[in-house]
């Protein structure tokens, strides 16, 4: 664990209601870090100071609400969505994960707010890897709206680093899971729990995944770490999994049957291709692995659960 002094930061946090920010923010209380949440609309959270600025892109007089704070920690956004509704789905992108990053940053510069921490996305490298995990120094891959957004946010906040003096921590999870995991893993979990057969025992393929505890441990690490200004974070449970060995631990942590079959590769693949499972045939038999020495040389950081356990806490909390 890390070692925040308690009395030395006031941390402001953005996307506090939402997947990872509800537990970082029940981990810098349990802490007794002095938290401040962004929120969108009125909230309440336990023990955290909230202030409704109403969306970030178009929030006024931002400069006064993080005034007195060190470290900003933003979360918000919009994430990759599944099935889209927007007419026009970069300008939404662009608007969440661009503008409204652009405007808290220069925000916390006008409030003398010390560091800036930006959680993208490990799509910034790239979707998928093939022999070598991506490094933290690669050249950018984007790959969609989302994806190009975080890298083009990425790029405005060095910008303004170098500008203004404001330290900017960016850190690339890959797939985050946890309590209240939403999308593929959920549907995955789902089709666990019902007992149905999976082909994917031939599955040899590599990911790295981040439980949201861990996660969350490496941006309090972040917090006020001399090293971490200036730098790019990636993070993972440092143990990447097939697809058929985390349905293997995922059904353990369950207390379910691993129903696992296999069978001809190409034959599953072309069969998915027919059900109109294409989109998903990367996502279960492709690789995607991180190096993250780099994180764990300059900040002395190792992730403090193990895949098996976090993978029990998506169950228990």
């Amino acid at each position: 664990m890390n070692d925040v002094d308690p009395h030395g930061v006031r941390v402001v946090v953005t996307g506090a209601t939402g997947f990872v920010g509800s537990v970082l923010v029940q981990e810098l209380n349990q802490r007794g870090i002095p938290t401040l949440a962004l929120l969108r609309d009125e909230t309440s959270i336990p023990g955290v100071e909230c202030a409704v600025v109403g969306d970030l892109e178009q929030a006024t007089d931002l400069a006064s609400t993080l005034r007195g704070s060190d470290c900003v920690v933003h979360l918000a956004g919009r994430a990759h969505v599944l099935k889209e509704t927007e007419e026009d789905p970069l300008k939404a992108f662009t608007a969440a994960n661009v503008d409204a990053t652009v405007r808290l940053a220069q925000a916390s510069t006008e409030a003398k707010v010390k560091r800036f921490i930006f959680v993208s996305t490990i799509k910034v490298n790239g979707e998928f890897t093939s022999g070598s995990p991506f490094r933290s120094d690669d050249t950018p891959n984007p790959v969609g709206a989302y994806a190009r957004t975080k890298q083009i946010a990425e790029s405005r906040l060095r910008s303004i680093s170098h500008e203004t003096g404001l330290e900017v921590v960016i850190i690339r999870p890959p797939l985050v899971y946890g309590p209240g995991v939403k999308g593929n893993f959920a549907r995955l979990m789902k089709l666990i729990d019902s007992g149905f057969y999976l082909p994917l025992e031939g599955a040899t393929n590599k990911r790295s995944m981040v439980s949201v505890f861990n996660l969350c441990d490496l941006i309090v690490r972040c917090i006020d770490h001399p090293q971490a200004s200036g730098s790019t974070f990636l993070v993972s449970d440092s143990k990447d999994l097939s697809t058929a060995e985390l349905v293997r631990k995922l059904a353990i942590a369950m207390h379910r049957r691993p129903r696992l079959i296999g069978g001809p590769i190409p034959l599953i693949k072309a069969s998915m291709k027919l059900a109109g499972r294409g989109s998903d045939i990367r996502r279960l038999f492709g690789s995607l692995q991180v190096d993250m020495q780099d994180t764990v040389a300059k900040l002395g950081w190792e992730p403090p659960y193990t895949t098996e356990e976090g993978l029990r806490r998506c169950l228990t909390g």
